[in-house]
């Protein structure tokens, strides 16, 4: 649980120095096997992290629930990803309790979820990646990130309709934020899956 809270705390404060300062595009590298390591002495000129899908979905979940494995919104939405429940039941998850009491289902449920949904649209992210819609250049990375968000069936209707047919959830967060957003990860290791499970 320590691991869990202290990488947590590293990603925090490895986003708030690239708000801080967006050109800053050096890495450094930071393992993640049990350990993060980084500077003695942190200093946001030299502290950034690997473009990876750890990376990845460490920052969807910051931005879902600030990485917070117990958290239910508003709407209902479940756990550090904020699951919806029809999301949940498609990976025979019914229980939602004994989901927000488990980091490890849920990380499982997260890559399985990029799988499926990396399926579903793995011809518009042939066709979209490396295009600019609306300004945006758009990337995997984005367009599952933005899947997450808004299903995968409104991303691909975004990057069809070359981003005239827009959607936003609830809160106003819209398909375009995500797909800049999460831009330009690696997330190579996800591998398209119909049938993925948890």
């Amino acid at each position: 649980m320590k691991n869990k809270i202290l990488l947590i705390s590293v990603i925090a404060l490895f986003i708030n120095a690239t708000a801080i300062d967006k050109k800053k595009t050096k890495l450094k590298e930071i393992t993640y096997n049990n350990k993060v390591t980084f500077p003695k002495h942190f200093n946001s000129d030299i502290f950034y992290l690997k473009k990876d899908f750890v990376a990845f979905k460490e920052a969807v979940a910051f931005k879902e629930s600030q990485g917070k494995y117990a958290t239910v919104n508003t709407l209902g939405y479940l756990g550090k990803y904020q699951f919806g429940r029809t999301t949940l039941q498609r990976f025979r998850i019914y229980n939602t309790q004994e989901f927000l009491n488990n980091p490890e289902l849920q990380e499982k449920a997260f890559v399985a979820l990029c799988k499926v949904n990396k399926w579903i649209l793995r011809k518009d992210i042939k066709r979209s990646a490396g295009k600019t819609i609306n300004g945006i250049k758009i990337t995997e990375s984005g367009i599952l990130a933005a899947a997450h968000l808004s299903g995968a069936g409104n991303v691909k209707k975004f990057l069809r309709s070359n981003g005239s047919i827009r959607f936003s959830d609830a809160y106003g967060a819209s398909i375009q934020s995500y797909l800049k957003k999460f831009s330009g990860y690696n997330v190579s290791i996800i591998k398209a899956d119909k049938n993925a499970k948890v």
